[in-house]
């Protein structure tokens, strides 16, 4: 059989890129692959993809969504010299397979793809895709996605789920005995709603659930005046720790009875792996609304109750007494988190890297696109 070369295109964030790289992994230890990465300086690509050994090509891609009029022109204005970029780099390349997995290079690499005849498979690991992957949905040849409620959007989807580290599939439960434990993040940057309200709310919760503790990671950016909001509440500084950023998720969530978080894909997709029931705040301003109907997904399933950040807003007086409502209620259930664990579970798919790229190296047909022109 003739060598397999797979080329992946996208990244920016790392909901994106860090499936894309352990599907990659796959593909080397299963399937003997060539990996080759396209992607942008702007996204994380830049620097994780060589961090993990694999070769990357950038091309100059701009943004489309959440941006001024302006920036769309500029970007739609250079988007053909993109596709050329990309046609050029497949061309060099010969790849039996394109695998974009959403973001700013995803888009003009799969046209590129689509235009050169060659197999195409779409990653999309929210609910509702973004825009990249809405636009070349129905003409690729496959697609793996997290929800099936994505699958709608794509031609041969399969519900493979994200991949996730190994090390969360394995944690058990924290023992009953054990006092009860919060783990509070908003994603490796802090959510800053989070750092201002839970302050507020902190001594109230601690009384209303004995023993608890509070792990909260606020972002390297707001640390300090996270942590100073804390130690100005009064609260008990031994059953609360401010954390700049968290480097051993697994053992954290190990550690939780609940997460407090975002709903990014990446986010959702370790809670269902952990068996952690979770309180989800979408992120409002998160594109097409993603973060939302990926909470939505699992508040659907028993997994999580959904909070919308407008109920946390600074301005309204009452947004402290919601959270603290809705984190104590559930906190002083036991048997309700114990039953939105399991439903967790239900929406994990530990197999989901090896699936996808046993779906990619079925889709390619190595050397018979050598005479690619």
């Amino acid at each position: 059989m003739a060598h397999l070369r797979v080329l992946i295109a996208g990244g920016g964030t790392g909901g994106h890129i860090i499936p894309a790289l352990a599907v990659a992994r796959e593909l080397v230890a299963r399937h003997a692959a060539e990996v080759l990465f396209i992607g942008t300086a702007r996204g994380m690509e830049s620097r994780l993809v060589p961090e993990a050994g694999f070769r990357l090509r950038l091309v100059d891609v701009g943004q489309l969504k959440n941006v001024s009029l302006l920036t769309r022109l500029r970007t739609l204005f250079a988007l053909p010299r993109a596709i050329f970029a990309c046609k050029r780099l497949i061309r060099e390349f010969n790849p039996g397979v394109v695998f974009g997995v959403g973001g700013y290079a995803s888009g003009p690499a799969m046209a590129s793809a689509l235009l050169l005849g060659i197999p195409s498979m779409a990653f999309e690991p929210n609910a509702v895709p973004g825009l990249a992957n809405r636009l070349v949905g129905k003409r690729v040849q496959a697609a793996a996605v997290n929800f099936q409620s994505a699958a709608r959007w794509f031609r041969s989807a399969e519900v493979t789920g994200i991949p996730v580290r190994p090390e969360f599939f394995a944690l058990a439960a924290p023992p009953a005995s054990a006092a009860p434990h919060l783990l509070v993040f908003g994603g490796s940057q802090g959510a800053r709603i989070f750092n201002s309200v839970l302050p507020k709310i902190i001594p109230g919760l601690l009384d209303a659930i004995p023993g608890l503790a509070v792990l909260h990671q606020s972002g390297a950016r707001h640390f300090e005046q996270t942590m100073a909001a804390y130690a100005a509440s009064g609260a008990d500084p031994d059953r609360w720790e401010v954390r700049p950023f968290l480097d051993d998720m697994p053992a954290r969530f190990a550690q939780a009875n609940l997460v407090m978080a975002r709903s990014g894909a990446s986010t959702v997709a370790e809670l269902a792996a952990a068996g952690k029931p979770a309180l989800l705040v979408p992120f409002a301003a998160a594109a097409d609304d993603h973060q939302r109907r990926n909470a939505e997904e699992m508040e659907r399933a028993g997994a999580a109750v959904l909070l919308d950040e407008s109920e946390l807003d600074e301005r309204d007086l009452d947004a402290p007494g919601k959270l603290l409502t809705a984190l104590a209620s559930l906190l002083q259930s036991p048997e309700r988190l114990a039953v939105m664990a399991a439903a967790a579970r239900t929406q994990a798919h530990p197999d989901a890297a090896e699936r996808i790229a046993n779906r990619i190296a079925a889709l390619a047909d190595p050397g018979a696109f050598s005479q690619v022109v």
